[in-house]
């Protein structure tokens, strides 16, 4: 019987051992090495105490521009907002500065400022411009939004409850993984939550209620409401209400969104693969009504009468090489249709101001076109001003407010003739 039990256990422990040698054999791990984009964390009760005023510190990274009752709002990408008192616009002088880490788009209505905070909305009192109060805040009202990084690179160590992520740091990063393994595809690092919100037109105007959006904006108000777009969404905020702001429903949209202009009770979103048309008879609940589709490809949207305008560029994540601008006529909202496309070298943002088109054509400069007739728009080039890095323009009452790599640079068109530069913020040196 010992004999026995004997050459069981021995039989046991050949089983055994083979089992786990043979797991060892399949399972050889490996030592990589390769260059990512680490996070850099902001804790979660610094990050919501951070909205504050600070002395003026100059452009340095100008993006979006607002404009209201005389004060012109200029986001300092990812950082805050620079404060101009434009009253006379040929020596705008900055205010104050609001800090508002992650701040990418804004609306004003009223004495509030609505701003993105990474990935917070925040409401602030600018009753007096030159002291700034936070009053609400809807915490992640923008899940997951990240600031921009280097693609060239992919991401590690990616954990959303360490905090915000206000940054990254280029660093070399060691894993062990198994020998064979998908792990060793690098780009299995990158987030999967698609394109960081940085991404942002001329806006129907109740004077003194709401201010002007250029046409980059992801940001926009009807009534008691805000809209923004966020990669395949439509968040609707009312803030009509009190106290502070209510988050009201989202609409999924089956296409990345980029833009959004509002022309009475309709909102034109301007997406990676087209333009979408929606009603806001009910604000609460915005109805689809038409989509006007075309290449894969970055694209602004302006509108006046009968026609909208959409400029189409490559670069960043548009995937195409298409630059040009479009016209589509819009007079049946329920069936648009292009009527002419234009080329063009990087068209980024648009305007458009009793038939006066505006385009910013990236490097190639400002634009200005007599669109009366849209099928003779290249026939009618009222002026061009070379040279300048132009992003996103407003204009208003013959006064153009652009906004570009170079600084902040204002135009007077009220004589389509001789169009004429009366001021310039550059960026500040570093």
């Amino acid at each position: 019987m010992k004999t026995i039990y004997s050459a069981i256990l021995a039989l046991c422990i050949f089983s055994l051992s083979s089992v786990v040698f043979t797991g060892c054999r399949d399972k050889v791990f490996e030592e990589i090495k390769y260059t990512a984009n680490v996070p850099v964390y902001m804790n979660f009760s610094d990050f919501r105490q951070a909205v504050k005023k600070s002395t003026p510190i100059g452009l340095s990274v100008p993006g979006k521009i607002y404009f209201k009752d005389n004060y012109l709002y200029i986001n300092e990408n990812q950082q805050g907002v620079h404060v101009f008192d434009n009253t006379n616009p040929v020596e705008p002088v900055e205010l104050t500065f609001i800090e508002i880490p992650g701040n990418v788009d804004i609306a004003i209505r009223g004495n509030v400022l609505f701003a993105d905070s990474f990935i917070d909305l925040v409401a602030i009192d600018i009753s007096d411009p030159m002291n700034p109060v936070e009053i609400d805040r809807v915490e992640n009202a923008f899940p997951n939004v990240l600031p921009p990084l280097d693609y060239t690179y992919p991401v590690y160590g990616l954990d959303f409850d360490k905090g915000v992520v206000v940054g990254w740091q280029t660093k070399e990063v060691t894993e062990f993984i198994e020998k064979g393994s998908i792990y060793r595809n690098q780009n299995i690092y990158f987030d999967g939550l698609g394109m960081p919100s940085i991404g942002s037109e001329a806006v129907s105007i109740i004077p003194g209620t709401t201010g002007i959006a250029g046409s980059l904006a992801r940001f926009t108000l009807y009534n008691d409401y805000m809209y923004a777009v966020q990669n395949n969404s439509l968040k609707i905020f009312n803030i009509g209400t009190t106290p502070g702001i209510s988050v009201g429903q989202e609409v999924s949209i089956d296409r990345m969104v980029e833009t959004i202009y509002p022309l009475q009770d309709k909102l034109f979103l301007g997406t990676t693969t087209g333009m979408l048309i929606y009603d806001l008879s009910n604000p609460e609940t915005p109805v689809f009504v038409s989509a006007f589709d075309h290449i894969n490809s970055c694209d602004p949207v302006v509108v006046e009468g009968n026609y909208a305008y959409v400029t189409l560029r490559n670069g960043n994540m548009c995937n195409n090489a298409t630059n040009q601008l479009d016209v589509v006529d819009i007079s049946s909202l329920a069936n648009p249709f292009l009527v002419k496309s234009y080329p063009m070298y990087n068209p980024h943002g648009l305007g458009i101001d009793n038939s006066t088109l505006f385009i910013c054509d990236g490097d190639a400069g400002l634009k200005v076109y007599d669109a009366t007739d849209p099928m003779e728009i290249h026939m009618h080039q009222l002026a061009h001003f070379p040279d300048i890095k132009t992003y996103d323009v407003i204009p208003y009452n013959g006064l153009l407010m652009m906004i570009g790599a170079d600084g902040l640079f204002q135009y007077d068109y009220t004589n389509l003739d001789s169009l004429m530069l009366i001021s310039h913020i550059p960026v500040a040196l570093p």
